[in-house]
């Protein structure tokens, strides 16, 4: 044997924390394809491109303004970054799901009341391209299940608007249902949205809790509840949208058969609500393969839930292939054939960063380098120790643990999930399916990209959570927003 000194030295984990310059080289990135993506849309607007956006790369108009939401919107911000901090990191789970929620719905609120009552809320949901232009006009829902896709086309008739058209009936049933149980009307609508949209802040923590993530969860819930983003979930159809992904994607993560089944469900239905949201399956996926146990049963009850709400559509008379066929045509009907690809398919990831926040950039660096350190070394998973390093296993001589299989278990949720959420937003812009007016109708995939702010330093989070209020604040009061 050979003297201990003359054996081969076995490199461990590096355990090295990159420095801030990175970050904010990052945010300088960031900066740079905003500036441009403004510039680009100011000079196409002035040639009379077709952007179709007056304030691209947003949908909005330029209108400096403030409200009676201003100052509460102010406090909410201030409240959050104060004691809300320390509220996350020392409170009972619960309680604090519960008063994260509450946040989050008086951050929404107060964005949108920045516009006042009528036309921040009240107003937003009754224009002609909205759903509720469609509700009175429904008085036999399995006739218009069956004659749903007939209406697609526009320039006949009876064509749907703009925004029943270009979703799978489902989107329309919610504000059907919503004014059969009494809460018709732009205020109650739009108050409905809100609530379900500000579940995000619940939804996405518990997924990541039951992950195994748990000081992550703590971590991501102050930065889902100061969401630039909650500038389109207040009286927007997209935040209904959010809240039911979310949620569906969280009763995954938990255990039990039955839960599995009711997350089918609700991501079936999601299915119906959105023809993108057959992306969230790479998320669905996901969190399917971060489960510690029962994957396969989990699977299973999943799958025949969304097969069971896709079968109780079908036989109403909608088939979701045959509307998605028609949508695509509609699609370029409209201002989709002006919009020019060349301009949004880049322009999108800037509306995306005011939508999800100048942390986004940052964070997503962090996730990859925490990527990197835990394929490299299995053992150290970014969200904590796993069962990639089992204590007995046999080893390779050196006394280093083999890497069994399942490498995503060593990657964890903060890096899996942002990074399919990133895959889904990736594949909606290169489609070409989504050019302009991603702000809101990519928010579903961006609260699962902000798990990826749980990689950012602890000392750190205050501020990169303060440049997130301030870019809501900015945003709402230059902007007239458009849902």
């Amino acid at each position: 044997m050979r003297p201990a000194a003359t054996l081969p030295r076995v490199p461990g984990p590096r355990r090295t924390t990159p420095g801030h310059r990175g970050d904010l080289v990052a945010l300088g990135v960031e900066a740079v394809l905003l500036a441009a993506a403004v510039a680009a849309g100011l000079v196409l607007n002035r040639r009379g491109a077709g952007l179709h956006a007056d304030a691209a790369p947003l949908y909005a108009t330029w209108r400096p303004h403030a409200g009676w939401g201003t100052p509460l919107a102010v406090l909410v911000a201030v409240l959050v970054l104060g004691p809300g901090l320390r509220w996350a990191r020392t409170a009972r789970w619960g309680p604090l799901l519960a008063s994260g929620w509450l946040a989050a719905v008086a951050w929404t609120l107060s964005l949108a009341l920045v516009d006042g009552w009528s036309a921040g809320l009240a107003r937003r949901l009754t224009v002609q391209a909205e759903y509720l232009h469609e509700v009175p006009g429904v008085r036999d829902i399995p006739g218009m299940l069956s004659g749903f896709t007939d209406r697609i086309l526009d320039f006949q008739p009876d064509s749907w608007s703009t925004h029943t058209a270009g979703h799978p009936p489902g989107a329309l049933l919610v504000f059907v249902w919503l004014d059969r149980i009494g809460l018709g009307g732009g205020a109650a609508a739009a108050l409905c949205c809100v609530l379900v949209g500000a579940t995000a802040a619940v939804s996405v923590p518990v997924t990541l809790r039951a992950l195994g993530a748990a000081e992550a969860a703590r971590a991501v819930l102050p930065f889902l509840v100061l969401l630039p983003g909650a500038v389109w979930l207040g009286a927007s159809g997209d935040a209904v949208f959010t809240g039911v992904v979310a949620a569906g994607l969280a009763l995954l993560a938990v255990r039990g058969p039955l839960a599995a089944l009711a997350g089918g469900l609700l991501l079936g239905f999601a299915l119906h609500l959105s023809y993108g949201f057959v992306l969230v399956g790479v998320l669905a996926l996901a969190v399917l393969a971060l489960r510690r146990d029962r994957r396969r049963a989990a699977l299973l009850a999943a799958t025949a839930g969304v097969a069971g709400v896709t079968a109780l559509f079908v036989l109403a008379g909608f088939r979701w292939w045959e509307g998605y066929d028609r949508v695509v045509e509609r699609y370029y009907q409209g201002w989709a054939a002006e919009r020019p690809y060349g301009y949004w398919v880049w322009a999108n990831l800037a509306a995306l960063l005011l939508s999800a926040g100048p942390v986004l950039g940052p964070a997503l660096r962090r996730t990859a380098l925490a990527a990197r350190a835990a394929w490299r070394s299995p053992g150290a998973a970014p969200d904590g120790p796993r069962d990639d390093q089992v204590p007995g296993r046999p080893d390779d001589g050196l006394g280093v643990t083999v890497r069994l299989a399942r490498p995503w278990s060593a990657l964890g949720p903060t890096v899996l999930l942002p990074a399919a959420a990133a895959l889904a937003v990736a594949a909606a812009d290169l489609s070409g399916m989504s050019k302009a007016e991603v702000e809101r109708i990519w928010l579903p995939f961006a609260v699962w990209l902000l798990a990826a702010v749980a990689h950012l330093p602890a000392p750190t989070r205050r501020w990169w959570l303060a440049a997130q209020a301030v870019t809501a604040l900015a945003v709402n009061h230059l902007l007239f927003t458009v849902s």
